[in-house]
């Protein structure tokens, strides 16, 4: 097996055509290059060389082996440009999906910040729902996506990815601006039961969980609406056809004509998680993105000061 150092010292003799200006170029005493090069002789089974006063010259065996060695060893050398380029994140490229209402709050900040410290890396965004994202994730199309849970199991974690928690998004109680439960001062689930409900689509894991926190509190809600586009839940919300419970980083974009109001004794959480393979699978860049997504979790105001909900409602 003729290996890369004896490849590289066979080069060297052959460019300068000599094996003591080999040796100086390689840091070798002139004793170890002819030992390479008579090691490499004899694996190749005839002489690569033809030692002469002035220097040496290949033979019809040593210009076959100089071009496949040349060849190989700039496959290496590109090989190794190529590793550093993306341990550096000069080069390489990053696949991450969020669920939406991520999408629009804290992925914009975070691509933005990551091209802009990263340009060479390759980057795409894909927005779907966390059913639907950690199949791809598991199939290795993803390098890392933004996913939601609810409680204390974790579907992801049971399929072995590791996770990473950024955020704690409660869930607030919207209302019609003139609705009635708008003026009282604590609000609890039990107090909804018989209104009418607006949610996302029964089949999604928020609808899911909205309808477990009913039934535990009592009721079953009666689901009027269901759209999975809370701009148009806050719609259907401030038409007064029904109430709704949406998540704090969903309601950065708030409508005037409805009231937020927090339930109690504890709102509804769920958790915003940063999902990504064992630590031996993961990239460099799906690092460099987690880090920078630690960082804006850790500044995100959800509400302006004129909309975070009130102590009236406390």
């Amino acid at each position: 097996m003729f290996t890369v150092a004896r490849l590289r010292t066979f080069v060297a003799v052959a460019q300068h055509g000599s094996l003591s200006a080999a040796a100086l170029e390689l840091s070798y005493t002139q004793s170890a290059v002819s030992q390479q090069v008579a090691a490499l002789e004899a694996q190749a089974g005839m002489p690569l060389l033809e030692r002469h006063a002035r220097g040496v010259r290949l033979t019809e065996a040593g210009e076959t082996l100089l071009a496949h060695a040349e060849s190989v060893l700039s496959h290496l050398d590109a090989a190794q440009q190529e590793l550093a380029a993306l341990a550096g994140l000069r080069a390489g490229r990053l696949r991450i999906a969020s669920f939406p209402s991520a999408g629009a709050t804290l992925m914009p900040l975070a691509v933005a910040t990551f091209r802009a410290r990263h340009p060479g890396v390759e980057l795409t965004l894909a927005e779907d729902e966390p059913e639907h994202v950690l199949p791809r994730l598991a199939g290795g199309e993803l390098d890392l996506a933004l996913l939601f849970e609810f409680g204390e199991e974790s579907e992801a974690g049971g399929q072995g990815f590791e996770l990473a928690q950024l955020l704690e998004d409660p869930m607030y109680l919207a209302l019609p601006s003139g609705h009635p439960l708008a003026s009282r001062r604590r609000l609890r689930l039990e107090d909804l039961r018989g209104q009418s409900w607006v949610q996302t689509s029964s089949s999604s894991a928020c609808a899911r969980h909205v309808v477990r926190l009913c039934i535990a509190a009592g009721f079953e809600p009666q689901v009027s609406f269901e759209s999975d586009d809370y701009q148009t839940i806050q719609g259907l919300v401030a038409a007064g056809v029904g109430v709704a419970l949406i998540p704090e980083i969903a309601l950065s974009s708030l409508r005037k004509d409805i009231a937020i109001r927090a339930l109690h004794p504890n709102p509804p959480l769920r958790k915003v998680i940063a999902a990504m393979p064992p630590t031996a699978q993961r990239s460099v860049a799906a690092e460099a993105m987690l880090e920078i997504l630690r960082d804006i979790s850790r500044r995100y105001v959800p509400f302006g000061p004129a909309h975070r909900p009130s102590a009236a409602s406390e």
